[in-house]
């Protein structure tokens, strides 16, 4: 793998309560971007209700619910991901506090710094979506939502 130089953010996050349209809004920019790119899309979901709402060109990838412990887990899946396939340019993540069974702030941001540096390495990019008022998310957060 190369590195890639570049300094702008791979990581971005999306952030709202629950029944506020993230998940609807994650889709749409999935199936837009698979429309453009001549890369290669996932998106990973808690469970499969989404499975037919995503085009086809997309890999979709079903964790279940809580069965990843902790961000140093899911890293390790999203890295499994990324072995077996060199030409992922995006990465989808629906509802990372479903994926993972205990998130916090303190993890969110060693979650965020550990993609970044899986990002730049793989030169792929990740918007995750979280269930989290926007308000309380700290700067390095707030800094990098779309």
């Amino acid at each position: 793998m190369v590195q890639n130089n570049d300094s702008k953010p791979k990581v971005s996050f999306m952030a709202g309560l629950k029944g506020e349209g993230k998940t609807r809004k994650l889709i749409e920019m999935a199936n837009k971007e698979a429309k453009t790119t001549d890369g290669h899309l996932v998106f990973i979901d808690d469970d499969k209700r989404h499975i037919h709402d995503v085009h086809r060109d997309i890999r979709f990838v079903e964790t279940g619910k809580g069965l990843l412990s902790n961000y140093r887990e899911f890293t390790g899946f999203i890295l499994g991901i990324l072995s077996q396939n060199s030409d992922i340019q995006h990465i989808y993540v629906d509802g990372i506090n479903n994926i993972i069974e205990t998130v916090d702030i303190e993890a969110l941001l060693k979650l965020q710094a550990r993609l970044e540096a899986i990002a730049h390495v793989d030169d792929v990019k990740f918007i995750i979506s979280v269930n989290w008022d926007k308000d309380s998310l700290p700067e390095e957060i707030k800094a990098v939502l779309v």
